[in-house]
């Protein structure tokens, strides 16, 4: 399965984006953070491809920071990355496919109902 999703920094907590404050958007480093959070990364030219365990993440790198930032994402376990990546850097997520922000802390009532067992999988591998 496949999403394009977009991470946005915003102070503020998005519910719909059609009401997004653009005045609450700060610039991220969302290209440099992606390349850091993970172990196998190929590039050729700028763009990027993650590849995780049943998951990959495509992106084209930006040296320039941003409010935004969209990716095409493979597999659900790279979602479940994604927002233990959000989590931390205060992040969030908009899902392109179901139109809707995913809610962090309980992406379960966004149909991703893997996602606390796909925690618990990186808890114990670490």
């Amino acid at each position: 399965m496949s999403w394009d999703i977009v991470l946005f920094n915003s102070k503020q907590k998005i519910e719909l984006v059609t009401e997004l404050d653009e005045n609450q958007l700060e610039p991220s480093d969302f290209s440099g953070v992606l390349e850091k959070s993970f172990d196998q990364l190929k590039k050729d030219g700028n763009h990027r491809e993650i590849i995780g365990t049943n998951f990959t993440i495509e992106f084209f790198a930006d040296d320039e920071q941003s409010s935004n930032f969209m990716l095409s994402l493979f597999g659900e376990n790279g979602l479940y990355e994604l927002i233990e990546l959000a989590k931390k850097h205060n992040w969030q997520i908009y899902d392109a496919g179901i139109e809707e922000m995913i809610d962090l802390e309980n992406p379960e009532k966004n149909g991703f109902v893997n996602h606390k067992d796909y925690i618990q999988y990186i808890v114990n591998r670490k």
